[in-house]
């Protein structure tokens, strides 16, 4: 972009409202491909975030780096591939790049704040609020909120997966306006670039479905832990919840700032025209689902087409181990995945449940919740 180009832009984006823009930080974007952390590459990408901040843009960061941090610290030790020896690393990392991060923003007398979250910080209703409040009170205060996954305490069972993922909850945590995915590749292509010269980029994404999961692949890089289905399970979670999502290339020059032009770098996702409420943003980020309820298809068409509620008699059979309050997934009778929801009762109870009119379920149980499975109020529908 030329030095023109580029101050024209700056002129446009800055007579735009102001908005909260997430970028996540792979870490091939922070090692430029290497084993260690490139701070020429850190500091031109505070030099953005700074530049729009001085726009009066909010800025979020989600780092990855910390492993890589820290093994290069420790000049690169011999480990077992343990969850212990990644903790480690990210013990020794974390507080490593949480410095230069720190240093490099203070250039531009910028403030941050780091948070440290894991699944158990989202699952929770009262634990994401306070999550939510924490980070939007940095926001409010002008401090820019650095956020990785706690690696140093997080074990299979609670991480979130990878900070694509994380990076889409931190979005819904602080009412995001776009989210920035930075990798080492230019957006999402009809097929993998490193294998296919014809390879095109996709410029637009209206709609996630299958064709666009296979496109997406597995992971491209050993120093990482997320690939482009990562990025594209992130986006497909941001754009529910009314998100713009953009991936694109981290040393592309001024992939930031673009983000906000009409015609932002690599591929951009739109956000669905509505957004969820508060209530269902939490269930769809927060709580991972723990079991199936399987719909018959008159239940099938009723959620989603009509925006019922689930009844037992629509259901046909339950998967999973689960209790009232859990986050469950609805499917139909071929095992598409139509929605997700707060289940008011138990994989035992709804065993004795199937298929009964909701006024049998007292004489069945014993006592009753209430007569819907799952209510509508707090039920989100997916639908693949």
């Amino acid at each position: 972009m030329s030095t023109q180009a580029s101050s024209n832009q700056s002129a446009n984006n800055s007579q735009l409202k102001s908005q909260t823009i997430v970028v996540k930080l792979g870490t091939s974007v922070l090692t430029g491909g290497t084993l260690e952390i490139n701070k020429a590459r850190m500091v031109d990408l505070v030099r953005q975030c700074a530049e729009l901040k001085n726009q009066g843009h909010q800025i979020v960061i989600v780092s990855s780096g910390a492993i890589a941090a820290g093994r290069e610290h420790l000049g690169y030790p011999a480990l077992p591939n343990s969850m212990a020896s990644k903790q480690l690393l990210a013990a020794v990392g974390q507080s490593r790049l949480i410095q230069v991060w720190e240093s490099l923003f203070e250039l531009y007398g910028i403030k941050i704040g780091q948070m440290l979250l894991t699944r158990a910080d989202l699952k929770d209703r009262e634990r994401f609020l306070n999550a939510r409040d924490t980070i939007n009170a940095l926001i409010e205060h002008g401090i820019v909120p650095v956020v990785n996954e706690n690696d140093a305490v997080a074990t299979t069972e609670i991480k979130v997966g990878d900070n694509d993922n994380l990076s889409a909850l931190v979005g819904i945590l602080c009412g995001a306006d776009k989210l920035l995915l930075l990798t080492d590749q230019s957006g999402l292509f009809t097929a993998d670039p490193r294998k296919n010269p014809d390879a095109e980029l996709i410029r637009e994404v209206k709609t996630i479905d299958e064709t666009l999961r296979k496109i997406a692949g597995g992971s491209g890089t050993t120093l990482g832990t997320g690939g482009m289905a990562t990025k594209l399970q992130a986006a497909d979670i941001a754009r529910r919840t009314g998100i713009e999502v953009v991936i694109a290339a981290g040393s592309s020059p001024n992939v930031i700032v673009d983000t906000l032009s009409n015609t932002p770098q690599g591929t951009r996702f739109l956000a669905l025209e509505e957004s969820l409420e508060n209530r269902k943003r939490w269930i769809l980020a927060g709580p991972a689902s723990v079991g199936d309820l399987i719909l018959d298809d008159g239940a099938a068409k009723a959620v989603i087409e009509r925006g019922s509620s689930l009844l037992a008699k629509g259901i046909t059979q339950t998967q999973g181990t689960f209790s009232r309050g859990d986050v469950v997934r609805l499917r139909n009778q071929q095992g598409q995945l139509l929605a997700k929801g707060i289940v008011s009762y138990s994989d035992t109870e709804l065993g004795l449940l199937i298929g009964k009119h909701s006024t049998e379920i007292e004489a069945t149980l014993g006592y009753a919740y209430g007569a819907t499975i799952v209510h509508r109020d707090d039920l989100v529908i997916i639908q693949e």
